[in-house]
């Protein structure tokens, strides 16, 4: 049995969750449209670019949580997995997750995207174990910070580091399956890394690193592009 750590957004799902959330958000009227859009779309820029300032984008994205009451947030998430996240979820990806639980591996996806957003997500996927950058919650009510280390880059490895220290596990045999250069950091701390449908730099690191390429887009089961 080996951990198996996964990347939620463009591996298991084809599109972002973080920034569909914030489309769905603008055109709901719940932000400003027009701005909210152009920042949100400027923020995916530099992330696809490896050039995002966590820090700067969390300021940004968690605003809509700390004004909107939980009832209102879990309503408006209820339509955002039927009309955003159900379609995007790759067939393969399920797949992919179906392989690992029959060899009882332990299943974990750690994303950068924040819990309110992943953590239904993770629980249509079947996989109990979510590590994501966690919004600050007082009083019943979000507050737009942030609580802990953001869940990116080498922020993955610390918070990886931290649940193992709650969860023993081994990282003999570990997998980690990501399609980012963002996610470089992680890649290279478990035995089996695995870009899955890349970007291109990603791609070319995992070319010269000599890592399994995967694809989850080409048909209904994983493809492997480079084993």
């Amino acid at each position: 049995m080996a951990l198996a750590i996964f990347d939620l957004d463009n591996t298991l799902l084809k599109g972002d969750s973080d920034y569909l959330w914030g489309r769905f958000l603008a055109q709901e009227g719940i932000v400003d449209g027009e701005r909210f859009e152009r920042e949100n779309q400027r923020f995916y820029d530099l992330y696809k670019a490896g050039e995002l300032d966590i820090q700067e984008f969390l300021a940004f994205s968690l605003q809509a949580l700390a004004a909107n009451t939980p009832a209102t947030l879990d309503a408006l998430h209820r339509r955002f997995m039927q009309e955003a996240i159900l379609p995007i979820i790759l067939p393969a990806a399920r797949h992919l997750l179906a392989e690992h639980r029959q060899r009882r591996d332990t299943l974990l996806i750690i994303t950068a995207t924040n819990r309110f957003v992943t953590e239904p997500i993770a629980r249509e996927l079947g996989v109990d174990d979510l590590l994501a950058t966690d919004p600050e919650r007082l009083n019943g009510r979000y507050t737009g910070r942030v609580s802990g280390t953001p869940c990116f880059r080498e922020g993955k490895i610390q918070r990886l580091q931290q649940w193992l220290a709650t969860k023993p596990h081994p990282m003999t045999g570990s997998y980690f399956y990501s399609d980012s250069l963002n996610d470089i950091p992680l890649l290279e701390q478990v035995e089996n890394p695995v870009a899955v449908d890349p970007d291109e730099t990603l791609a070319q690191h995992a070319e010269m690193r000599g890592w399994r390429i995967l694809s989850l887009r080409a048909g209904p089961e994983p493809v492997e592009i480079k084993a």
